[in-house]
């Protein structure tokens, strides 16, 4: 199928009052560029519409349609479970193997695709083992996107990511107060060593609570204060090494199965090589990782409702993973080799964007809203484009546009991803406009002076053009 061609309006082209008035709203010095395209292709509007930006999470857009067009994401998905295996006889070692799957819970509420499940298979196998190993090596260790800002990596939207991924490869900390003065009283699993520089201060005191966790390090410091009276707070912290991580929770839900654990917790990770890249390695097959007997091995629901809770909610972790699973050796390169391979058949010039991650937390990505145009109307003629729009967040709705709209025509006619990061905001995706045409969109907006936001601008000039059209 030949690809859309939009009816391209001139570039920079006077914009209806009503929008450049809303646009004017945004933070002195920012760069927006916005195109906005009828049904038939034809361009409402065109500012800045071949200008590269950095499109935050709206990168999530281009690895989820690859995902869809790519993945088999409506079957269970039995090819990205979590395995487990003995190696030895008298006294085993346990191997957790992951595959890519993001889902694999530890909580005690889990029901479906729970790591409990394997611990009692092999509780039900033996009741003595040596060592714990957490290993991911269906993936080369790549756990952090090139481009990603290094402060984000003890939180959850810059934690490390890993085939064997658990709980969303995060650890939480609860903080109560104490008597004024006193420091807090903070539960954990015992993952993080705790350093409490914090205080307890007086009724009615403003909330100072924070946690910083150094890159390298497994001591959360807490510093601030918290109210007395004030509710528990739950601190949410990345993982440096999450198949440690998941080894070490492994071990723990053993134990509670009545498994002995003799030996130590540790990993196997697979490093990157040139193999992994397919501009490097040629006409090579890429690597691939042996197939073993496994004792046990759990099947995931289907990937869709994956893709709708990563589209949705904006789940960095989900994205990344479904990146290097849509290439053969599981690396970001073979993930990228994959993304470029759909956007070509999108007719996108691979001049018109660079992605180094697969969900937007890297300053290194780029993309032309004509770009994002382009994809969103081809995905409309694919097979899967429907399934691949419905995991959108809705304006006024849900998900990241749940508070957006609200009050407007547009509460429950846009459908669109969002995208935040250090000054750049992005919006993409159809609206139903006042005339009951749907038109299809991307805004973005780059360079805003000290954090500043301009979201709200970039809602008021889709609502005049809902409005006008």
């Amino acid at each position: 199928m030949l690809p859309l061609l939009l009816a391209a309006a001139p570039a920079d082209a006077p914009l209806p009052p009503a929008v450049a008035e809303a646009l004017a709203n945004a933070p002195q010095g920012t760069r927006i560029g916005l195109v906005v395209v009828d049904a038939q292709g034809r361009e409402i509007v065109a500012l800045r519409p071949d200008e590269r930006f950095v499109p935050a999470s709206n990168t999530k857009l281009f690895t989820t349609a690859a995902a869809f067009a790519t993945l088999n994401v409506a079957a269970p998905d039995a090819a990205g479970g979590a395995t487990v295996r003995l190696e030895g006889r008298d006294t085993p070692t346990v191997v957790l193997a992951g595959h890519g799957d993001a889902r694999l819970s530890s909580a005690p509420e889990c029901r479906v695709d729970c790591l409990a499940d394997l611990a009692a298979a092999v509780a039900g196998k033996t009741r003595v083992v040596r060592d714990v190993v957490g290993d991911d090596t269906a993936f080369p260790d790549e756990r952090w996107p090139l481009g990603m800002s290094w402060n984000n990596m003890d939180s959850p939207y810059g934690t490390g990511i890993s085939a064997l991924t658990s709980d969303d490869n995060v650890a939480t900390l609860s903080v109560a107060p104490a008597a004024p003065g006193a420091p807090p009283q903070v539960l954990g699993d015992g993952y993080y060593r705790i350093d409490n520089a914090a205080t307890t201060g007086e009724s009615g005191s403003p909330r100072t609570l924070s946690a910083e966790r150094r890159p390298g390090s497994d001591v959360v410091r807490l510093t601030g204060s918290i109210a007395v009276g004030h509710a528990p707070i739950v601190l949410t912290m990345g993982v440096e090494d999450p198949a440690h991580r998941a080894a070490w929770r492994f071990a723990q839900l053993l134990r509670a199965a009545g498994v002995k654990v003799m030996g130590r917790i540790t990993v196997r990770h697979r490093p990157l090589t040139a193999a992994d890249d397919p501009a490097q390695r040629g006409g090579a097959p890429a690597p691939a990782v042996a197939a073993v007997p496994v004792l046990a091995a759990l099947t995931p629901p289907p990937l869709v409702e994956d893709l709708r809770q990563t589209n949705k909610t904006s789940q960095n972790l989900h994205a990344e993973l479904l990146l290097r699973r849509l290439g053969a050796s599981g690396s970001v390169a073979d993930g990228h080799a994959a993304v470029d391979a759909l956007l070509a058949r999108a007719g996108i010039a691979r001049t018109n964007y660079d992605f180094a991650d697969g969900a937007g937390m890297s300053s290194y990505n780029r993309v032309t809203p004509r770009a994002t145009v382009t994809l969103l109307r081809w995905a409309e003629t694919q097979p899967w484009g429907a399934a691949w729009r419905a995991t959108f967040p809705v304006g006024a709705t849900d998900g990241t546009l749940a508070r957006r709209f609200v009050g407007t025509p547009l509460a429950g006619r846009l459908f669109a991803k969002t995208g935040t990061l250090n000054a750049a905001n992005a919006l993409a995706g159809t609206m139903i406009a006042a005339s009951g045409r749907t038109l299809t969109f991307a805004a973005y907006a780059n360079d805003m002076p000290g954090g500043a936001s301009a979201t709200a601008a970039i809602d008021a000039a889709l609502v005049a053009i809902a409005a006008a059209n």
